[in-house]
C-alpha cells in the first residue's frame, strides 16, 4: 500500500514501528456437523478434555506473566479458569451437543453468541467490553478442540505490529510477550482488559480502526501511535525518525514520572494536594498503587450491576468488592459512588422503565430512590464494608436537599435491619453529593451543610450546563471546559464548600489535563481525581506550580462580582445608550450637498 494514515482511538499510550501481521478469526471455520445419538457421549467427553487443555494452557499463561503483569490482572485468568468449570457455560454447551447432536465446536460457537448477546445490547460501552472473558474461554476452547497450537511470533526475528479485528486477553498476554510491538485493533475501549494488560506491558494500542482487517497489510510497515490514535502505513523516513525520537523522549519522561512517586503531591510553594484515581475495574487498584494514589476518589459502582446482568449482584459479592478497595486504599479512603446508570438498557429492562429521554430522566440517586428493593443490597453491602476501614459514599445526580434527606433515610433503615440481624456493619461513613448538573452547583451552600463532602463530576456538570452532548460531532467543538459559566459555577462551589468547611473534590476529566491544572488550583481546589495514567503527569505538573501566583490570574473579570451602581448612574448609563442607538453610525455614507445649499 501507498503511505496512508488511518485514525482512531489510542487506549494505550507510546509509538512503535513493525511489519504487519493479521490476526484474523473470522479466518476459523466452524462448522455445524450433526452426529448420531450413539456419538453424542463421545463428543460431550471430547468437549470436557479441551476444556480441560484450555484450564491447562491458562494456568502456563498465568505463571508465565509472572513478574511482567500486575498481581491484580491475574484474576483475569483466574476467573476464566473458573468459567470453564462452570455449570452455566460448559453445562449450556453440553446440554446443546445432546439436544441437537451436533458437534462441540458449534455448540461452543452457538453458546457464546447467546451470551454475548446478552451483554452486548448492553448501552455501556466500557462495561460492555467484560464479555472478553466469554470470548476468550470460547477461543481456546475452540482451539483445543480442534488441537491448534498457538504461534510464537519471535521467530519472525523483527519487530511486529498484531493487526485484528479484536483481542481477547489471553491473547494479549501470549502475543504482547511473543515479538509483538504494537497492536492495532477495529474494536475495543482504554478500559478492556486487554487494553490494561497492553498499558502493563508497555505497548501501544489503538483501536477503532474501522475496516482495518479488510485492508491488504500482510508484512506492511505500520507506524502505532498511541498517544495520537493513529496507524501510518509506509511510513516516510522523516515520520520514522521522528517516531523513533518520541520513544526515545517518552522512555526518559515514563523514567521522570516513576521517579514521581516517592515525591509529595504539593506545589513549589508547598500547599499540598491530594491526587486520587478514578477506577472502574479492580484490576487497577494495582496500578493506582504503583502511581502512588492518595486513595480512590471516584468507584463507579454500576459495573457490578452490568457485569452480572441480567442478573444483579449479591449483597455479599459487593462486599467482597467494597472491601477490596477499602483494603487497597489504606490509608487513604475508598469513595464508591452508588449506582448511577438511569437510562440505560439495564434499567429499561430489569428495572422497567420506559423513557424518551432517559439521560434527563430517572438516573441516579432518583432511581435509588424510586426503587429501594433493587438498591437497597447495595446500601446494606457499603455499610458493611464500612465496619473494615474508611469507607465514604457519594450520591450522584443530586439537585435537591430533599434527595439527601431521603438517601439518608433509606441508609438509616438498612443500618437498622442489620443490627436486628445481628449482622456487623458502620452507620458512621461519610456521605456525599456529587454536584454535577447546574441546580446543584447553584444551590451548592445549601448541599454543603447537609453532607460531609462534595465532589464536582465536571463531565456532565459542562455537559449540561453549556446543553452539548460531547459525542456528537456536531457540537463537539462547543464543550468547552473554560467557558465562563463553568468557571463562575466551579469558583461558587469551591467557595460553597469553604463556607460549609466540607471536603471538596473534583473528579471528572478536567482533574486530568494537565493544561488545566494551573487553573483548578488557582480556584482553590486542592483534592483531585484523575484517571492513574493521569496521575504522574498532574503530580509532576503541580509541583512546578505556585499557589498564589495561580490566584491572581483566575481572578479575571468573569470571576468578579459586578461592581454595584447607584440608580443615579444606572440612568445615565441608559440615556448615554439611548442617544447611541440614535446616532448614525460612523462610516456611513452621507447624501453630498447639492451645490448652493
Amino acid at each position: 500500500m501507498a503511505r496512508t494514515e488511518l485514525q482512531g482511538q489510542g487506549i494505550s499510550p507510546g509509538v512503535r514501528i513493525g511489519c504487519a501481521v493479521s490476526f484474523d478469526h473470522a479466518a476459523d471455520e466452524i462448522l455445524r456437523i450433526p452426529i448420531v445419538a450413539d456419538a453424542v457421549e463421545g463428543e460431550v467427553a471430547r468437549l470436557h478434555r479441551a476444556a480441560e487443555a484450555a484450564r491447562g494452557e491458562l494456568e502456563t499463561l498465568r505463571a508465565d506473566s509472572r513478574g511482567h503483569l500486575p498481581d491484580e490482572l491475574h484474576a483475569i485468568f483466574e476467573a476464566q479458569e473458573l468459567l470453564l468449570q462452570d455449570r452455566s457455560l460448559l453445562g449450556r454447551i453440553e446440554e446443546r451437543i445432546r439436544m441437537r447432536q451436533i458437534n462441540a465446536e458449534w455448540a461452543v460457537h452457538r453458546v457464546e453468541q447467546d451470551l454475548r448477546r446478552q451483554f452486548e445490547d448492553l448501552d455501556v460501552g466500557h462495561l460492555r467490553e467484560r464479555v472478553d472473558d466469554l470470548r476468550d474461554v470460547a477461543r481456546l476452547l475452540r482451539r483445543a478442540l480442534g488441537g491448534v497450537e498457538a504461534h510464537d511470533l519471535a521467530e519472525l526475528g523483527r519487530d511486529v505490529v498484531l493487526v485484528a479485528r479484536d483481542l481477547t486477553p489471553s491473547e494479549a498476554v501470549r502475543l504482547g510477550r511473543k515479538g509483538v510491538c504494537a497492536f492495532a485493533l477495529e474494536t475495543g475501549g482504554p478500559t478492556s482488559h486487554t487494553a490494561i494488560i497492553a498499558r502493563s506491558l508497555h505497548l501501544p494500542v489503538v483501536a477503532g480502526l474501522t475496516g482495518l482487517t479488510d485492508l491488504s497489510l500482510a508484512d506492511t510497515p505500520l507506524l502505532v501511535d498511541g498517544d495520537r490514535g493513529r496507524v501510518l502505513v509506509e511510513p516516510d523516513p522523516a515520520e520514522r525518525e521522528e517516531a523513533l525520537a518520541r520513544r526515545r523522549a517518552g522512555d526518559l519522561h515514563a523514567r521522570e514520572m516513576a521517579a514521581t512517586r516517592s515525591l509529595p503531591a504539593e506545589t513549589r510553594d508547598g500547599v499540598a494536594i491530594r491526587l486520587m484515581v478514578n477506577i472502574d475495574l479492580i484490576e487497577e487498584l494495582e496500578e493506582a498503587r504503583q502511581v502512588g494514589a492518595a486513595g480512590v476518589g471516584l468507584y463507579r459502582s454500576e459495573f457490578l450491576y452490568i457485569e452480572k446482568s441480567p442478573e444483579l449482584p449479591s449483597e455479599d459479592e459487593q462486599v467482597d468488592v467494597y472491601r477490596a478497595l477499602v483494603d487497597a486504599s489504606r490509608p487513604h479512603p475508598a469513595i464508591i459512588r452508588t449506582f448511577d446508570l438511569g437510562g440505560r438498557k439495564l434499567a429499561r429492562e430489569v428495572l422497567e422503565t420506559q423513557e424518551e429521554n432517559p439521560v434527563l430522566g430517572l438516573r441516579g440517586v432518583r432511581l435509588t430512590l424510586a426503587r429501594p428493593e433493587i438498591f437497597r443490597h447495595q446500601i446494606r453491602a457499603l455499610l458493611r464494608a464500612a465496619a473494615g476501614g474508611d469507607l465514604w459514599v457519594m450520591v450522584p445526580m443530586v439537585t435537591a436537599i430533599e434527595e439527601i434527606r431521603a438517601f439518608r433515610s433509606f441508609v438509616e433503615h438498612a443500618a437498622d435491619e442489620l443490627t436486628a440481624e445481628g449482622v456487623e456493619h458502620s452507620r458512621d461513613f461519610p456521605l456525599g453529593a456529587m454536584i454535577e448538573v447546574p441546580a446543584a452547583a447553584v444551590i451548592a451552600d445549601r448541599i454543603a451543610r447537609e453532607v460531609d463532602f462534595l465532589s464536582i463530576g465536571s463531565n456532565d456538570l459542562i455537559q449540561y450546563s453549556l446543553a452539548v452532548d460531547r459525542n456528537n460531532e456536531h457540537v463537539a467543538h462547543l464543550y468547552q471546559p473554560h467557558h465562563p459559566a463553568v468557571l463562575r459555577m466551579l469558583r461558587g462551589i469551591v467557595d460553597a464548600a469553604a463556607r460549609a468547611d466540607v471536603p471538596l473534590s473534583l473528579c471528572g476529566e478536567m482533574a486530568g489535563d494537565p493544561a488545566v491544572t494551573p487553573l483548578l488550583l488557582g480556584l482553590g481546589l486542592t483534592r483531585l481525581s484523575v484517571a492513574p495514567l493521569a496521575l504522574p503527569e498532574i503530580k509532576s505538573r503541580l509541583r512546578s506550580l505556585e499557589v498564589p501566583t495561580l490566584r491572581r490570574v483566575t481572578e479575571r473579570p468573569w470571576a468578579r462580582r459586578p461592581r454595584r451602581r447607584s440608580a443615579a448612574s444606572r440612568r445615565r448609563r441608559r440615556r448615554r445608550a439611548d442617544r447611541a442607538l440614535t446616532r448614525e453610525p460612523r462610516g456611513t455614507l452621507r447624501r453630498p450637498r447639492e451645490p448652493g445649499c
